[in-house]
């Protein structure tokens, strides 16, 4: 970890959860806080591309950060992920996550791919200016079809010192070069559902923002590393792997089975879905069941509402 900020650990990315009314669902978002909480993971993040925020308005952005941010009541750091398309939007939305409790934002891209790499700094650094609370980046080209280069990300960091954390969504070689040559500017986090979590805190990264569904274990897996027990870490990551691999084939294939696990192991009877969206299919099914057979319904943790 950085001496840039002081957050570190698994912070999941919330699932955003519908009724069969096709409105956000409120005790299902408070059951999956809890759970995650419960877990024992070292953050919470609301808002990014599991949360499905290209389906949410601005209001229910706002809706589902103040729920969750009030049933979370600061037991553990609080992420939230800004997707509006304007600078007055972002700068808004990272005011009203401040003003929830949340200890950082992360902001995304406009969804603009022909926008220079000059025009992207000028962006995210308008809001960085306004916001109370370290800013991160979601770096995620491969997943939203726009980014910084590293030299471009290091030049924003130059400019406006608040921009301090990186959700660089990448391979840990990636994070690597990235982490060296940053010289330690950002605190790194990588996601991609955490299939490369081990590697990813060799290489650097603080932390990763994986999906709810396997929190608990990948929970687990951060503390093993942090204790340095280095062959638990990896006989368990291994062990995961599989499961985290079948995820995340792309977003769409994560909201379709990766929700559903999550729901299962919550205690959710039924995923309804915010159409359009992805189909389960059987065979789907039976992957999922095969390599996720060993995780029971989240049961509390002795370090639940521990803060990494």
């Amino acid at each position: 970890m950085t001496e840039t900020t002081p957050f570190s650990g698994i912070y999941p990315m919330l699932y955003a959860f519908f009724g069969a009314d096709g409105q956000l669902d409120r005790q299902a978002m408070a059951r999956q806080v809890e759970g995650c909480v419960g877990a024992g993971v070292h953050g919470l993040a609301v808002g990014g591309l599991a949360s499905e925020c290209n389906k949410l308005s601005t209001s229910e952005r706002r809706t589902m950060l103040d729920w969750v941010a009030n049933d979370l009541a600061g037991r553990v750091p609080l992420s939230v992920t800004i997707a509006e398309n304007t600078i007055a939007g972002q700068i808004e939305m990272a005011r009203a996550a401040a003003d929830a409790g949340a200890q950082w934002v992360v902001l995304q891209p406009p969804p603009v791919k022909s926008a220079s790499e000059e025009a992207l700094i000028r962006f995210f650094g308008a809001v960085a200016d306004a916001a109370a609370v370290p800013v991160g980046i979601q770096n995620a080209p491969e997943y939203i079809g726009i980014g910084l280069s590293n030299a471009g990300l290091i030049e924003l960091n130059r400019r406006h010192p608040n921009v301090s954390i990186l959700k660089a969504e990448g391979s840990a070689v990636y994070i690597a070069r990235l982490a060296e040559q940053s010289g330690g500017v950002f605190t790194l986090f990588n996601g991609r559902n955490g299939i490369e979590l081990v590697d990813s805190l060799r290489a650097g990264c603080s932390g990763l923002i994986p999906g709810v569904e396997t929190c608990d274990v990948q929970s687990r897996i951060f503390e093993l590393h942090r204790a340095g027990d280095a062959a638990e870490a990896d006989r368990l990551f291994a062990g995961l792997l599989p499961l985290l691999m079948f995820m995340m084939e792309s977003i769409d294939h994560l909201l379709c089975y990766g929700k559903r696990l999550a729901a299962r192991r919550l205690g959710l009877a039924e995923v309804h879905d915010r159409m359009p969206a992805q189909a389960p299919i059987p065979f789907g099914r039976q992957v999922m069941d095969r390599w996720s057979r060993g995780l029971a319904p989240f049961q509390p943790s002795a370090d639940a509402g521990k803060a990494g």
